[in-house]
C-alpha cells in the first residue's frame, strides 16, 4: 500500500470533500424527485441511490473506523453496500430501482449527517488520525466522482428511454456543427514503453504498477469517428454483414435488434442529455459497443488500438495526462487540433481487462473495488464529457463488457 498512499493534508480535504459533494447534489437540481428513482436498464442505478452509496461509502470505510461511532442505520449497509463481498449481504443491484424507500428526501438527511460528521472528522481529528484516513479519504472523493459520471449516464438512459425525451438540461446547446477535420495517421516507431501510474500521483489500483511493454511499430488516427462515417457504415449494410463482426457480437447484434448507436432514431435524429437533436456527422459517434466498434473497424481497413498503443501515444502528446479543460456536459475544445484524446468519449481499445504485472489490490474490503472484475470486460481509455476533470489522465483505465453501449463510448482507429 505504500507506493498507492497518498497523504491528503487537512487543508486540501476541507477544501475538496465540500466541492465534489456538492458537484454531486447539483447534478441532481434540474430533476424532478421521480425521475431521480428510475432503474430503467439492469447495469444501471437510480441517482437516489448513488446519493445513498457515496455517503454510504464515507461511513463504511472512514467513520466506521472511529472509536464509538454509531451507524446512522444499520439497515442501509444492505440497501446501500454496492459489491462487497466482505462487507456482508446487499439488495442486488438489478432490483435497486424497486425500493420506494428510503424517500429521496431521506437519503439527502442521510448525506447531510455523513457530512457533518465527515467535516467533523477532517477539522478536528488529530494530525495522526487523519493520515491513517488520509488514503481512503482521497479514494473515497474518486470514488465519488466516479459516481456522478455515472449518474449523468444512468439518468441520460432513463430519460432517453422516456417516448418523450424529456431533455435533462432543457435548451443545452451542442457544440455546433463543423466540418470534421481531416483524418491523419500518426506513427509510432515501437519498441519497449513503459505504461502505468507514477507512484508520485493518486491512481487506482488497476492503473499499477507501472511496467515496460513491447509495441511492434503502429499507427494511430489522429482524431476519433465521427457520425457521418458510421451513417456510412450503416450506409454500406454494416450491420448485416456477418462477416464484420465476431461472432459474440453477432450473436448480441442479432439478439439485441442494433440497428444504430443507443439513442440514434430513423429520422436522423439522436437523444441527448439536451434533448433530442439532428446527428451532427461531424461529431465523434458514442454510445457504441465494442463488438460494433470492431465491427467498423474492420470495415475501415483497420483496428482497434491497444491500450498501451493508446497510452504511448496519450503519454507522449500529453505528459501531464490532463488536456481537459472543459464543463462536464459537452466536449473540450482540443489545444492540438490534430490529437484530441481526452474528454470526449471513453475510446474502447482492442485489450481485455486484465492485471497488470505486480498489481496489488487495495488492502481488506477495497480489494473487490477493481481486481474482482477482470474478466469478461475490454479496457476503454481517454475519458468522455462526462468524466470528472480530476480523473482525466493517460494512465486512467475504465472497463465495461463487451455489449455495453449506455457509456458515453466511441472509438479511435489504429493499423
Amino acid at each position: 500500500m505504500d507506493a498507492l498512499r497518498i497523504v491528503m493534508n487537512r487543508a486540501d480535504a476541507r477544501e475538496l470533500y465540500p466541492r465534489i459533494r456538492r458537484a454531486t447534489e447539483q447534478l441532481c437540481a434540474p430533476l424532478a424527485v421521480e425521475d431521480m428513482t428510475v432503474q430503467s436498464l439492469p447495469e444501471a442505478s437510480p441517482l437516489r441511490w448513488h446519493l445513498a452509496h457515496t455517503s454510504w461509502f464515507f461511513e463504511q470505510f472512514v467513520l466506521a473506523e472511529r472509536a464509538g461511532h454509531r451507524p446512522i442505520d444499520a439497515r442501509w449497509t444492505y440497501l446501500f453496500n454496492s459489491y462487497y463481498e466482505a462487507i456482508g449481504a446487499r439488495t442486488a443491484q438489478t432490483e435497486r430501482g424497486q425500493l420506494s424507500r428510503p424517500t429521496v428526501d431521506e437519503v439527502r438527511a442521510y448525506r447531510h449527517e455523513i457530512d457533518v460528521a465527515m467535516m467533523a472528522f477532517i477539522c478536528e481529528s488529530s494530525d495522526r488520525e487523519l493520515e491513517r484516513a488520509a488514503f481512503v479519504l482521497e479514494l473515497g472523493l474518486n470514488h465519488e466522482e466516479q459516481h456522478q459520471e455515472l449518474m449523468l449516464t444512468d439518468v441520460k438512459h432513463a430519460l432517453g428511454s422516456n417516448p418523450l425525451d424529456p431533455p435533462y438540461v432543457a435548451g443545452l446547446a451542442p457544440a455546433g456543427s463543423r466540418a470534421a477535420v481531416p483524418l491523419r495517421w500518426l506513427r509510432c516507431d515501437g519498441g519497449a514503453v513503459e505504461i502505468g501510474a507514477r507512484d508520485a500521483t493518486f491512481a487506482f489500483d488497476n492503473e499499477r504498477a507501472r511496467h515496460r511493454v513491447h509495441l511492434e511499430p503502429f499507427e494511430l488516427s489522429s482524431r476519433l469517428v465521427t457520425c457521418g462515417e458510421w451513417q456510412a457504415f450503416i450506409a454500406d449494410r454494416g450491420y448485416d454483414r456477418s462477416e464484420l463482426w465476431l461472432s459474440d457480437g453477432w450473436l448480441a447484434r442479432t439478439r439485441l435488434g442494433w440497428r444504430a448507436p443507443l439513442y440514434w432514431h430513423d429520422d436522423a435524429t439522436l437523444f441527448t442529455l439536451g434533448g433530442r437533436r439532428a446527428i451532427d456527422p461531424a461529431e465523434p459517434v458514442c454510445h457504441v459497443s465494442f463488438y460494433e466498434a470492431d465491427a467498423y473497424a474492420r470495415w475501415a481497413h483497420a483496428r482497434l488500438p491497444t491500450e498501451a498503443e493508446w497510452e504511448t501515444v496519450a503519454t507522449s502528446r500529453a505528459p501531464d495526462g490532463n488536456l481537459l479543460e472543459s464543463a462536464r456536459l459537452h466536449p473540450a475544445p482540443a489545444r492540438d487540433a490534430e490529437l484530441q484524446l481526452f474528454g470526449d468519449v471513453w475510446e474502447w481499445t482492442a485489450s481485455p481487462y486484465v492485471a497488470y504485472p505486480r498489481f496489488r489490490e487495495f488492502d481488506g474490503a477495497l480489494g473487490e473495488y477493481n481486481g474482482k472484475f477482470m474478466s469478461g470486460r475490454m479496457v476503454l481509455r481517454g475519458g468522455s464529457c462526462a468524466t470528472p476533470r480530476r480523473h482525466v489522465r493517460a494512465s486512467y483505465r475504465n472497463f465495461f463488457v463487451p455489449e455495453t453501449r449506455w457509456q458515453f463510448s466511441g472509438l479511435r482507429l489504429a493499423r
